[in-house]
């Protein structure tokens, strides 16, 4: 089992997600949970894809992580 990060972000029209891990490998949908779905179904292909052309399946190593900053005092 494979783990890799997801970045999703919302947009003008709906959301769109990738992940630094696998260039190219991206999705967009109308909701959150499409999004969601549509990625996880991207990744299968785009790994899928990998090892037919037989070329090396990446490690998930990008990670995130929240920073809480203190809010900055108005001018």
């Amino acid at each position: 089992m494979k783990r890799f990060l997801v970045i999703i972000e919302e947009s003008k029209t709906g959301f769109a997600a990738y992940s630094p891990d696998l260039p190219g490998c991206i999705a967009t949908g109308e909701t959150r949970e499409e999004v969601e779905t549509l990625m996880y179904e991207a990744m299968q292909f785009h790994l899928e894809g990998l090892k037919e052309e037989g070329l090396p399946v990446p490690e998930g190593k990008s990670f995130a992580e929240f920073m809480v900053l203190p809010e900055t005092a108005s001018a």
